[in-house]
């Protein structure tokens, strides 16, 4: 397996409690984090999820990978959208229209529209989930965003049938140079499975306690051996470079 490198994330900020304080007391239903206004409201989405989005907390290791990787230009295709603030950085970086965000689960739709309406951002969104084949899927809704998954890990979610595009395609049809993916685990098939000829560069999060440290390591080499070094991790994140 390749070396281990950590890239240094952002310091966590001591505000962070006294500003979520002060979002509440206001009854402040946005916000703004990495210069993106945000919906923060708990009746829009799981409070798990406003609070950490208040907090600067949300997606923040995967926020930072994003940052060093993406170039004015590049192609994305994001898969596992969650409520849109990746794949509203993704356009800030790479320049709107050049990033494709796919979301199984739909009930997410009407968060992810509004928070591109505040951006003046208008999104590519295909509300379909990305397999290897292209066939439809079950898949396991949960209100907190986070815990939706195609496994069923036994938080009371609701199954659902999705249909599915296939992840070769997806990359070739958008040309992809950038991939960033946060699936819950379906990470393993997709990445083994992929062409990835055409990509510069993958972000990926990583769940070894919901397939395994072993299928784990044993993805990242399948996609090191063809042509990419572990160019950072934070926590569960890691971005993947293309070599030479």
């Amino acid at each position: 397996m390749t070396e281990t490198s950590q890239t240094p994330e952002a310091p966590k900020s001591p505000l962070r409690s006294l500003r979520l304080f002060w979002h509440r007391l206001a009854g402040r239903k946005t916000t703004t984090l990495d210069g993106l206004r945000l919906v923060c409201d708990p009746a829009k989405m799981h409070r798990s999820v406003a609070t950490a989005i208040i907090k600067g907390s949300y997606e923040a290791p995967e926020r930072v990978l994003v940052r060093a990787a993406l170039r004015p230009g590049d192609k994305v295709v994001e898969v596992g959208t969650g409520v849109g603030v990746v794949s509203l950085l993704c356009n800030k970086l790479a320049g709107a229209g050049n990033v494709t965000s796919f979301e199984a689960n739909a009930a997410l739709e009407p968060v992810i529209r509004e928070n591109f309406a505040l951006n003046g951002m208008e999104p590519r969104l295909r509300l379909r989930a990305v397999t290897v084949d292209g066939a439809p899927i079950s898949f396991f809704r949960n209100e907190n965003v986070v815990s939706s998954s195609i496994y069923d890990r036994g938080l009371q979610a609701q199954k659902v049938t999705v249909e599915s595009d296939a992840i070769d395609r997806v990359l070739k049809d958008e040309q992809a140079t950038v991939l960033v993916m946060d699936v819950e685990g379906a990470e393993i098939d997709l990445l083994q499975a992929a062409n990835l000829s055409g990509l510069r560069e993958i972000i990926v999060e990583l769940h070894p306690h919901i397939v395994g440290e072993a299928a784990t390591r044993a993805m990242i080499d399948s996609v090191c051996a063809r042509g990419f070094r572990d160019a950072g991790r934070i926590h569960k994140n890691i971005r993947l470079s293309r070599t030479g």
